[in-house]
Parts: structure tokens; sequence; C-alpha cells
């Protein structure tokens, strides 16, 4: 897996050029769902191509859902996500397959359409005659079916305004990128593709300031980021920043590997990639459901303002800093890392039926650095823990957020 990012570019800017190596990466002879996966992972990846108010992982659930819909409308194996087609089973998979993807990232992304058009005439000149055309047809319908049904499903709201709490444990701007306003304040509103309601699985709420459950998270060793914690899992990784960045990303890649060494079919691919952003998908909008419902405050504002907080066995360090100094601008509980890689392990271990499988994984924000894996468990684990080390959680709001992720992945599937 190759990390697939463009440095300093703008949509505006990007040519067929200059995103050569990536398209090239993107359109390797593999299944028609990995390379489509691969793509969308380019343009998200470039800078400016992801509209800032709209969450990626909408992208991902709508093109996979619309290959899903396409390519088992021919092989006829499962219960159809939303589209029911007849369509005649000599019709070509692999071109239902880019079609379906085709049509909805021109839609979603109109300004990569040269791009998008080239890499479909090239993936259909490969491909056989015998039933192309058909299986282009289905994958076009089914696609347009299921962007109409999503055009109004809340993603082109604007956020809302959020007013900043005073109180002890209230949400607050964060050091040092404050004054900023939260992300995705409107996304727990948007239409989920499989929950029955954003808050389906909405969790308890964070403990009490004064309880032990949050005087533990202030003790040596306990205290998110600090060097002890550091120390303790010296050598796994977790410490560094190793998984920043849009985890979902990761995941999308770590799937992929997976596909490839198991040999999965066209129909194999379609159901395992739906599934995966599907609950990606309804996690994202989950976790912000919870987040905006509980608005609870960042590690780092919790220790600069803990002599406030009514705890006399928390101290305050009024300078402190996470590690990776900026704080994600939304609510810290519960934990998205969390949410959605324990989303993707549990898809993935049920699909294959095992997570005793053996991967590498490479960083967005550490060139040339690989991480090895022994199951899918590990790498969720460890994308867990990475965001206590990095200062960005407490241990309390990942845990919560695990449970999260593995109701919504098994209601999806």
């Amino acid at each position: 897996m190759k990390t697939l990012l463009f440095a300093g570019a703008t949509v505006a800017a990007l040519t067929t050029a200059n995103l050569a190596p990536a398209i090239a990466q993107a359109t390797q002879p593999v299944s028609q769902v990995v390379q489509w996966n691969r793509m969308l992972l380019v343009i998200v990846r470039t800078p400016g191509a992801q509209p800032a108010t709209i969450h990626a992982t909408r992208s991902f659930a709508i093109m996979h859902a619309a290959i899903y819909d396409a390519v088992n409308a021919i092989e006829e194996t499962h219960k159809p996500y939303l589209v029911r087609l007849s369509a005649p089973h000599f019709a070509s998979e692999e071109a239902a397959a880019a079609a379906a993807a085709h049509e909805v990232l021109v839609k979603l992304y109109p300004s990569f359409q040269p791009l998008l058009d080239t890499q479909f005439q090239q993936v259909l000149a490969q491909l056989p005659t015998t039933g192309r055309a058909d299986g282009v047809s289905i994958g076009q319908k089914v696609a347009d079916s299921i962007l109409d049904r999503r055009e109004n499903d809340g993603s082109n709201a604007q956020p809302i305004p959020y007013v900043f709490g005073k109180d002890p444990g209230d949400y607050q701007s964060t050091p040092p990128n404050f004054p900023k306003q939260p992300q995705f304040t409107h996304w727990s509103r948007v239409k989920p593709f499989a929950l029955d309601e954003a808050d389906q699985f909405r969790p308890s709420g964070p403990p009490a300031l004064t309880t032990d459950r949050l005087r533990r998270c202030f003790r040596p060793g306990q205290i998110p980021g600090d060097r002890q914690q550091h120390d303790r899992y010296r050598g796994r990784g977790a410490d560094r920043p190793f998984l920043e960045r849009a985890i979902q990303n990761y995941w999308n890649e770590i799937a992929q590997t997976a596909s490839l060494a198991h040999n999965l079919t066209t129909a194999e691919n379609a159901r395992l990639f739906a599934l995966l952003n599907l609950s990606f998908a309804d996690s994202v909008i989950a976790f912000y459901d919870a987040k905006y419902t509980y608005n609870f405050w960042r590690p780092v504002t919790a220790i600069r303002a803990a002599a406030t907080d009514g705890n006399p066995e928390t101290e305050a360090d009024p300078n402190w800093l996470p590690e990776v100094t900026n704080t994600a601008p939304d609510p810290s509980y519960p934990g998205a890392h969390a949410v959605i890689s324990a989303a993707g392990a549990e898809v993935l271990t049920s699909f294959f039926r095992k997570d005793d499988f053996a991967f590498d994984v490479t960083s967005e924000v550490l060139p040339g650095v690989t991480r090895s894996f022994m199951s899918f468990p590990a790498a969720a684990e460890e994308a867990t823990l990475s965001r206590v080390f990095a200062g960005q959680h407490f241990l309390f709001d990942l845990t919560t957020g695990q449970r999260l992720g593995d109701d919504v992945a098994d209601f999806c599937r």
C-alpha cells in the first residue's frame, strides 16, 4: 500500500501529469471495486478536493453502495441495499462496478471528470466486449438512483453555529488553534445509510468530573500524552502520530490488502467494501450525535483548567499541550478513531471469519514508515490507543467509542 498525497496542490492546479503516479497506483490490474476505491482515496487526499463541510465517508458509502447494488443485480447472491434491477446474467460485473463508481464520482467531484473519464475509458477498453454495454447501463442506472435518494440527506446543510460552554467539563475551543468553530456540527442530522436514527446507539454520558474514573486520568502514567504511557508501549509504535489523519482511509487500504490476499471475486469485493463504508458513514453520523449531545471538554482544556473542576485530586498545568500540538476541533467524547477502527475491525473480522490476518500499513504523516500488524483487532487497538498517547483523548472516550463502533457495524452488516 502506498500513500497517495499531493502536497501543495490545489484542485484547480491538478493536471494529468502531476496525478500520473497516483493514477498508476489506482489503476493497477485488480478488481474494479478495489481500483475505484483507490481512486476515491486519491481524490479525498488531494488538498481542496473534499468539501470542508461534507464528511468524506459519505462519498465512500454512496460509491460502494452503488457498486454493490449494480454487481448484485447481476450476481443475485444477496439482498440489494436500495436498488433492485432485473439484469441479464451475462452482463459484465466489472463493467457495472466501474460504471457505477464513475457515475458517482463524476457527480460528487466534477472537477475530476477529465481524469475519471480517462480511467473509465481505459477500463472499458480492457474488458471483454460480451456483456460490457449491459454492465455499463446497469451501473449507471443504479448510481443515478442512489445519488437521487441521497440528494436531500442533510449533508449540504450549513454547519450549526456553536456556542462554547464556560463551565468545567464544557467543550471549549482548544489552544493553540483557537478561536475556531467546531467541525461538522450539522452531521448528526444527516440521514443515516443503514441506521434508523443517528442516536440509535447513543452511549451514556462521560463520567462526572469528581468521579474516580476521571481522577484516574490525572494520575502519573494515565495523563493523556504523558511520557510514562509512551514508555509502557515503547516499540509498539502507538506513541507516534502514525495513524494521524482520516482513519477510515487506512481501513480502506487494509481492506484492499485483505481483498487481494484472499483473491476475492467482484461480487465479494462489492459486498465487503459496501459493508465497510456504510458502517463508517453511519459511525460518523452516530459519533457526532454523541459528541454534540454531551459536549465534553478535551484533555488540553481539562488539564489546564483542573483547578476549577471541583476535584482536589486533579492538578492543573496551565501551559500543557498535547504531543501533536493541535487538538481536533470537536468535543472529546466519544473518540472518532476508536469508533471507526472498531467498526472496521468488526466488519473485516466478520467478513473473513477470522481476525489473524497479517498486513502492513504505511502512514500519511510519517513518510517511509511502515507498521506491521498480525490481526485486524491489533490495528484497531493501536489506532485507538494512539489518541491517548497523542494527548487527544481520555481513555474513557475511546472505550466508549469502541462499543459504539461495534454496535453500528453489527447493525449495518
